[in-house]
């Protein structure tokens, strides 16, 4: 499902890929539904390919989504990002993830995870974990 989910720089929101065309993407709004075109010109980066610093190795967005999913019960974030102070959001990202890496994961970033989960969460996606696993397997049997 994350990989048809898609962030569009200086566009703000998420977008689901509905089609393709030549040079171009047609994506629809996940707030009001809109379609329109993402040319190629356009910075596009699907949920898919993204990943979130740790100490260790890097954690697919997929991960970080489902471990919000399970310390909200499914519910959107209640954090208020226009209020909450630096240590807020820390404090929460280490409830998600411990072991995010403090230095290379910035409040931007984190306000960005939460609202894109909140918009995920509110347009109805909160099958995380499901498809990735069936990619996961398929990539194995590849191998």
């Amino acid at each position: 499902m994350l990989k048809t989910i898609l962030s569009i720089s200086g566009k703000p929101g998420l977008y689901k890929l509905v089609s393709q065309g030549k040079n171009m993407l047609i994506v629809e709004s996940l707030v009001d539904k809109k379609r329109f075109p993402a040319y190629g010109t356009e910075k596009i980066i699907s949920l898919g390919d993204i990943a979130m610093y740790t100490d260790a190795e890097d954690v697919p967005l997929q991960e970080v989504l489902v471990s919000m999913k399970k310390k909200e019960d499914g519910k959107a974030v209640a954090l208020d990002l226009k209020k909450a102070t630096a240590d807020e959001l820390r404090a929460y990202m280490g409830e998600v993830l411990p072991a995010f890496d403090r230095d290379r994961v910035h409040l931007s970033d984190i306000k960005k995870l939460i609202t894109w989960y909140n918009l995920l969460v509110s347009a109805g996606m909160t099958d995380f974990e499901e498809p990735a696993n069936k990619e996961a397997s398929s990539e194995d049997e590849s191998k």
